[in-house]
């Protein structure tokens, strides 16, 4: 069998083989910087999503879901939470008007 002789071009990789290549590798973290939002729950939830840099792609899914949950939690604790006094009735109604 003839050797391919190399003139200094990069040879393309067969996309099957980049694939097993990048699986060796392990994933690469995406280095996201997260913005602090004042909100203990909501920047502990955003902080979760770091776990999935250092999971394979198919284990995302449990980090994402728990993220979910946690903001949709911190969502549904503000609609709990008592908001401010509503306008206070007045004694005069519209018919009373003159």
């Amino acid at each position: 069998m003839a050797e391919a002789e190399h003139s200094g071009e990069e040879i393309p990789v067969p996309l099957e083989q980049d694939a097993q290549v990048r699986d060796a590798t392990g994933p690469e973290p995406l280095g996201v910087v997260l913005t602090p939002t004042g909100s203990p729950e909501v920047d502990a939830a955003l902080e979760r999503l770091a776990d999935a840099d250092h999971l394979p792609t198919d284990s995302h899914v449990e980090v994402y879901e728990d993220v979910h949950a946690r903001l949709r939690d911190a969502l549904t604790a503000l609609d709990a939470a008592p908001g401010p006094p509503g306008p206070r009735e007045s004694a005069a109604t519209y018919d009373d008007r003159s």
